[in-house]
């Protein structure tokens, strides 16, 4: 059985991967290994060392500890689902594409439109 670090750490590898729009044979490349092992990692079916997280750091453009976001102090990952909506997925890839100045102007236009008719955030701003 997986260990709940190593299903969170290769869900956060698929969920960057998705995102940047880059395929598991692109990634496999980058680091130098098959696609099968890619998926291997993404499905918590085998550990990703800490050598080889690196490369997919680097292949990826994020730092490692991005891989770790998101677990509690127990190291098994938040049940609340975030980041594994499809929608939330589709959202985060369309907005990487777009140019900073108009990204944040998206950014703008979401809370203002998750802020109630009483003028109160729905959600807290992230």
């Amino acid at each position: 059985m997986p260990h709940p670090v190593d299903l969170h750490v290769g869900q956060r590898i698929r969920q960057r991967r998705w995102v940047t729009g880059i395929t598991q044979q692109q990634l496999a490349d980058a680091v130098g290994i098959k696609f099968q092992q890619i998926q291997k990692y993404e499905t918590g079916a085998n550990r990703v060392s800490a050598s080889r997280l690196w490369d997919v750091a680097q292949a990826l453009g994020v730092p490692v500890g991005f891989f770790f976001e998101g677990l509690d102090g127990a190291g098994s990952s938040p049940q609340d689902g975030t980041g594994q909506d499809k929608e939330v997925m589709l959202l985060l890839r369309a907005l990487s594409a777009v140019p900073d100045v108009q990204r944040r102007r998206l950014i703008d236009l979401a809370r203002a439109m998750a802020t109630g008719a009483d003028g109160a955030a729905a959600h807290p701003p992230a």
